[in-house]
């Protein structure tokens, strides 16, 4: 089964949602493997008609002691690709002034190769809200994509002495 790009809100996570995660769409036991890949949050693969904003592979230093990566190394990479996003459609300079909300579904891991969707989905007078959804590809021998967190923030377009500055609606 095809991707639909044409999905009404435009996330990654929407346009992923067509995709068949067994990869034989029809297929009786497909069926079955691909309902329980779903509710794993995995993917048949990553999103289609968009560029990861950054694509990282964490490294034991930003694990714990069980290997999974620490939350605060995934908030900071989900901050970092959503600020990209909010500059580039501030045309200067912006600020996190709020994680509306950050959601784990499944732990990432060492040797992870993890990347991290973003998009603008509100902008006011001076702040840009951004949705960013990030996926690990592991397992290379049989590639498995998951969807491992999402979060919305809320970016402030500031000027050169870091005063909340219009944000230009017509970019």
């Amino acid at each position: 089964m095809a991707i639909d790009k044409t999905s009404s809100t435009g996330s990654p996570a929407d346009a992923a949602k067509g995709a068949d995660p067994a990869g034989a769409a029809g297929a009786a036991g497909a069926a079955g493997a691909a309902d329980d890949r779903r509710s794993r949050n995995v993917h048949g693969d990553l999103p289609e008609g968009c560029a990861p904003v950054l694509r990282v592979v964490p490294m034991p230093a930003d694990a714990n002691q069980h290997g999974d990566i620490f939350g605060g190394w995934i908030m900071s990479q989900v901050d970092i690709a959503g600020g990209v996003v909010a500059a580039v459609r501030a045309r200067g300079r912006v600020a996190t002034v709020a994680v509306n909300s950050f959601v784990f579904r499944e732990p990432v891991m060492i040797g992870d190769r993890v990347s991290f969707y973003a998009n603008v989905i509100r902008v006011g007078r001076t702040s840009i809200t951004v949705n960013v959804e990030v996926f690990a590809e592991r397992n290379p021998a049989e590639r498995e994509v998951v969807k491992v967190t999402e979060a919305t923030l809320t970016y402030v377009a500031t000027d050169a002495q870091r005063r909340p500055r219009p944000v230009d609606m017509q970019a």
